[in-house]
């Protein structure tokens, strides 16, 4: 199920008057491969935000989140003070709720111990899917998924390492943002 967006291209989201900027991302980013630690952090950033809330919610403050957490420089946010956490449940640029806001300093560090651990974040995340993305394209809503094996996969071995905010459900949206799954529907211009 696609929409038509006013530029003529029939999209999974997005593209729609007023909502370029969905269109956008998923014109140019959902579902493209990402081997950018640094990306990485900040898709990992944004969809712990999104938890009980839209992708389209989050994507209109990223601006936001970016000021917020030093442009998601992995290592200042792990350096993040209580105070200045504290002081960013006041920034209306952001989801002001504290478990999300402190979750990204939590995952920072865990995300620094991966890095040394396996040589960068992007080799241990793609590894769980051989590196190559997951290609799937549903006729329609009916046929999406919300996890996989990999995301519950994934989802655990997060969480053992200390990190929240990366459910099976969050992780599979990140997979779908990071390139991990391609999951476009038929008749996207993108499929």
């Amino acid at each position: 199920m696609t929409t038509l967006g006013a530029d003529g291209k029939h999209r999974c989201f997005g593209g729609q008057s007023g909502k370029e900027f969905y269109g956008r991302y998923h014109d140019e980013e959902w579902g493209v491969p990402s081997h950018d630690d640094h990306h990485l952090f900040e898709m990992l950033t944004l969809e712990g935000a999104q938890a009980g809330l839209s992708w389209e919610t989050v994507l209109k403050k990223r601006e936001g989140y970016r000021a917020a957490f030093h442009g998601f420089d992995v290592l200042r946010v792990a350096a993040m003070t209580d105070d200045e956490l504290e002081a960013l449940r006041e920034d209306a640029g952001i989801i002001r709720n504290k478990l999300k806001i402190y979750s990204a300093r939590k995952n920072a560090v865990a995300f620094i111990e991966m890095q040394k651990e396996f040589g960068s974040f992007a080799k241990w995340l793609w590894a769980h899917v051989d590196g190559k993305p997951q290609v799937f394209r549903p006729k329609d809503g009916s046929g999406l998924r919300v996890t996989s094996p990999e995301s519950d996969a994934i989802s655990k071995q997060l969480k053992k390492r200390g990190m929240s905010f990366v459910g099976s459900t969050i992780i599979y949206a990140y997979m779908q943002a990071a390139g991990l799954v391609d999951e476009h529907y038929a008749g996207c211009w993108q499929a």
